[in-house]
């Protein structure tokens, strides 16, 4: 059974390059505390950190049934890429001021954590406006054509 948890908003605020997929380092309760589903995104971004790809911002609640050496929700996670990824990124991100989201969290049938983050920018307003439109017409046609 694969879990998957989407970072709903980071479709309506940003534009989409390019993704990846990234492993994530947990600790033993963060993994237990994913699989029971307690994930937010909410305000999560990546950060470069002595050349390493970091998450920040990512809320993992604490496991129910931990003892005192349960996790801090909020801690910064370590993003798993080659180096050569790792590089071409970091390029992108100084020069062109894109950002790096988390798109989604997901467990795959071998029961690791991975993170599928996007080279992204900013939508502005108007942008933000054309993709309502454009939901709305297709939702709309959706529903012509199921009758």
């Amino acid at each position: 059974m694969q879990r998957l948890f989407k970072n709903k908003k980071a479709y309506y605020q940003y534009e989409f390059y390019d993704t990846l997929e990234a492993g994530i380092q947990l600790l033993g309760t963060e993994i237990k505390s994913i699989r029971a589903g307690k994930v937010s995104f909410t305000d999560s971004y990546c950060v470069y950190k002595d050349n390493e790809l970091y998450i920040r911002g990512l809320h993992i609640s604490e496991y129910v049934l931990g003892t005192h050496n349960n996790h801090d929700p909020k801690r910064d996670r370590k993003l798993l890429l080659n180096r050569k990824e790792l590089n071409q990124w970091q390029k992108k991100v100084n020069e062109k001021s894109y950002t790096i989201i988390p798109v989604k969290l997901y467990i795959n049938q071998k029961g690791i954590a991975k993170l599928e983050i996007a080279l992204a920018r900013g939508k502005k307003m108007y942008d933000k406006r054309e993709s309502i439109k454009q939901k709305d017409v297709k939702r709309d046609l959706d529903r012509l054509n199921k009758y």
